[in-house]
């Protein structure tokens, strides 16, 4: 009976990660130190952005909390990953989540300070350059993964959240409401 059981979590949770497209499968820590799984949201749009706090973009921020606060009932995820590889992120994890939560309000989950550039980029956007061809040119880079885990679109830091272009994109991809 152990081993069918032990068997039977074996099997499901293969076929959970198979579900997870790889540029899915990651897992990363939040600016509180919390695990983060970005298998959970295998099947659903999801808006990257490079984020620091010391940037002429960084109002950015309140057009996505905005977004995320519209959408993530419907299945939206907004995830920032504060970088210093443009020389304008504050020092600490602690300071990087006491200025978004104090400035912007911001509830969206925000990753540790990583490097989104280069050879030294986290996982996760080596894969994002890989897939669209581009890499971060500066800060408030966005990048939409469509809901099939393979499909990125790249939004230069100009571009605003909430362009029409990124919100047709997203709605086209949510359950109704």
């Amino acid at each position: 009976m152990r081993i069918s059981l032990f068997l039977g979590s074996i099997l499901l949770s293969g076929l959970a990660n198979a579900a997870c497209s790889p540029i899915l499968q990651h897992q990363f820590k939040t600016l509180q130190g919390q695990p983060f799984d970005l298998c959970q949201y295998a099947g659903k749009p999801i808006l990257v952005v490079n984020t620091a706090s010391k940037c002429g973009f960084t109002k950015q921020f309140t057009k996505l909390e905005k977004m995320y606060a519209q959408y993530k009932a419907r299945g939206l995820l907004v995830i920032g990953f504060p970088s210093n590889d443009f020389k304008q992120e504050l020092e600490s994890n602690a300071e990087i989540g006491e200025f978004c939560k104090l400035t912007y309000m911001v509830e969206f989950p925000m990753m540790e300070k990583s490097s989104v550039t280069g050879k030294t980029a986290n996982p996760l956007y080596q894969q994002l350059i890989t897939a669209s061809d581009t890499s971060p040119k500066w800060n408030f880079y966005k990048y939409l993964i469509a809901p099939d885990g393979k499909t990125v679109t790249a939004y230069s830091s100009l571009t605003e959240p909430d362009d029409k272009e990124i919100i047709g994109k997203i709605e086209s991809w949510l359950p109704k409401k």
